[in-house]
């Protein structure tokens, strides 16, 4: 299917990640111009490599960090925002003042910070896709992960709000919820638990998705692709009548039903 979008132009934050590449990867075949960036320059120059993309080192912890990409990064008709962390895990009630400083720098305040540049002027052209990576933690928090599953929680109602006091003006906000994808994230936290139990990677997934994700019924962990192509379809002109929505991409992982 033909997207609509060749000859825009699109920033994907995130990019040297598991699914910031794989958006990357579709993007690029629709014909879209690309500009990545990321913190790890090595990581990031590859990515960018494979597909002509411009490119900027950036720390999208500080409000200066972020205004420093905006003005690199110039005019932009697509903004995919993969940036993120997961953040420190344990008892809610432990977590520390920069615990909850780090998780909600990156993965909330950096989504508002760019969306002070980058939203204005797609209003003010009358088009704009904004795509924002959320979680399954959205709707199914786990306590263990309580900064990330607030600064995710933030970033869907923060989208929200900017796709309804803009709707009518050509620029569409949305977010993608996803659960147990296979990237670098997934494959720290399951290395982790395979030494913790002294048992194969493959086997630490499988004791993972039994006692972890029990409503996760496909049963595996998902793939960047599957995530990449609900993205690329809501950054389209197919996606046209879709705004301030948070789709789930997560195998069912979310026990509840989708309203």
């Amino acid at each position: 299917m033909d997207l609509m979008i060749a000859g825009k132009r699109a920033l994907i934050t995130g990019a040297s990640g598991g699914l910031g590449s794989e958006t990357a990867r579709f993007l690029h075949d629709e014909g879209v111009a690309l500009f990545l960036t990321d913190r790890d320059e090595d990581a990031l120059d590859a990515v960018a490599d494979r597909f002509g993309a411009d490119r900027a080192v950036a720390d999208l912890s500080s409000k200066e960090g972020c205004d420093a990409l905006a003005e690199k990064a110039g005019t932009i008709d697509i903004w995919v925002h993969a940036a993120g962390v997961t953040g420190a895990k344990g008892d809610p009630l432990r977590m520390s003042e920069e615990d909850w400083h780090d998780a909600l720098a990156i993965d909330f305040l950096s989504a508002v910070r760019l969306a002070r540049h980058l939203c204005p002027p797609m209003v003010e052209r009358g088009w704009g896709r904004v795509v924002m990576l959320a979680s399954e933690n959205v709707a199914q928090p786990y306590p263990d992960e309580t900064v990330y599953n607030s600064a995710k929680s933030a970033l869907v109602s923060f989208a929200k709000s900017v796709a309804m006091q803009h709707s009518g003006s050509g620029m569409l906000v949305n977010c993608v919820a996803p659960a147990f994808i296979e990237t670098p994230m997934t494959d720290g936290m399951m290395e982790k638990r395979a030494d913790e139990m002294d048992v194969s990677k493959d086997e630490a997934v499988a004791s993972f998705l039994k006692e972890e994700r029990p409503y996760l019924v496909l049963g595996r962990r998902g793939k960047p692709a599957e995530v990449a192509a609900v993205i690329a379809m809501l950054c389209s002109e197919r996606a046209s009548f879709v705004t301030g929505a948070n789709w789930r991409v997560d195998g069912g992982s979310v026990g509840s039903i989708d309203i």
